[in-house]
């Protein structure tokens, strides 16, 4: 540790993020990227973009691609702020809306950068746990002192909580703010987007990274109250006004306003993952009921890392997460039906070798 770093880097424990193997012929199903390619007019807007003015700043207020994300939700433009990818608009949350002092909860099993926002910036956290099923326990998040947030469908575990207990907690939490993180919502049935209008404490923080293939472009975005919004751009303002350049801006513009495209390749995923649900269920896997682009699954009799470092030693990640109580779960994305055939394949070839 350097004598030379402040408090906060001491203090701090970086998000581990899934591996990235620069080896041919790998089959990456372990960082829930999208496996198909972005529209094609994604690619032309980027390609017209390069042509035209990157020797000047982009817009800092990008208020066309907030028009186009409130048109597709049905909201005003007022109620969109943009960011460099998600997590860069769930750090502005953390530091908009939690409090120095004031506990915040999550659940006990969720997206592993939670704590280490609350640790950079002094924010002290509950976790609530999970019942036996993984899914969350609704009235552990009433009344917190600091605010609540909670992905959904929940990372890892893919399990999607209903529009009507979402309901609960934030009624619950009248006086605080509510953070669901939709970065997976596109492959569920219904966003809590629709209680953006009831309720001033709902932030709603979404990603093009998965549905709309856009994982390398970074491009986040959060809907509220206006109110929120606003919280958000003066911390952004504090750091970067600048945070989308002009090939992302273009890019994702074109994204949202391809809604064929993007119909087709969600459903495509959401099809491969029931086909995949069934298959390894056959192959003696419990599996949980996914309303994301991944499973979370255990086997009966072998244990998970075991198969984890099979898979790798035959070319396919996956995710293990050695960690209590999940360290028996693997994370599986979804990738193309001829890609999810060769991982079944693969993986009936090492069961057979524990029979």
């Amino acid at each position: 540790m350097s004598a030379f770093w402040s408090e906060m880097v001491h203090r701090t424990e970086p998000y581990v993020p899934g591996e990235q193997l620069n080896e041919a012929n790998i089959l990456k199903l372990n960082t829930n990227e999208n496996p198909y390619p972005p529209s094609p007019k994604v690619v032309d807007a980027i390609t017209n973009e390069l042509k035209r003015k990157l020797h000047l700043y982009p817009s800092p207020t990008v208020d066309g691609l907030r028009e186009e994300i409130a048109r597709y939700n049905f909201l005003q433009k007022e109620n969109v702020f943009v960011g460099n990818g998600s997590d860069e608009v769930l750090a502005f949350s953390f530091m908009a809306f939690f409090e120095p002092g004031k506990k915040i909860r999550f659940p006990e099993i969720t997206y592993s950068f939670y704590p280490v926002y609350c640790k950079l910036f002094n924010i002290p956290y509950e976790l609530i746990p999970v019942q036996r099923d993984f899914s969350l326990q609704v009235e552990g998040f009433f009344q917190s002192e600091g605010g609540v947030i909670f992905p959904n469908p929940n990372a890892p575990t893919s399990i999607y909580l209903s529009i009507e207990a979402i309901e609960e907690i934030i009624k619950n939490n009248s006086n605080q703010v509510v953070i669901i993180d939709e970065a997976y919502i596109d492959f569920a049935s219904e966003s809590a987007v629709s209680l953006i209008n009831t309720y001033e404490n709902l932030l709603i923080v979404q990603t093009t990274s998965k549905s709309r293939s856009l994982a390398g472009l970074r491009v986040g975005y959060a809907l509220g109250h206006s109110d929120l919004v606003e919280g958000l751009t003066r911390i952004k303002d504090s750091f970067n006004s600048y945070t989308l350049n002009r090939l992302a801006i273009a890019g994702a513009t074109a994204a949202f306003q391809d809604t064929n495209y993007f119909m087709e390749t969600t459903q495509k995923v959401i099809h491969t993952r029931e086909w995949v649900t069934s298959e390894l269920k056959l192959l003696g896997f419990y599996v949980l009921p996914s309303q994301a682009n991944f499973l979370f699954v255990s086997h009966y009799k072998v244990v998970a890392e075991d198969l984890y470092k099979e898979l790798k030693m035959n070319k396919i990640l996956v995710r293990h997460f050695n960690k209590k109580p999940i360290q028996n779960y693997l994370r599986i994305t979804i990738g193309k039906e001829k890609d999810m055939k060769l991982f079944i394949a693969q993986l009936k070839t090492i069961l057979q070798s524990y029979n």
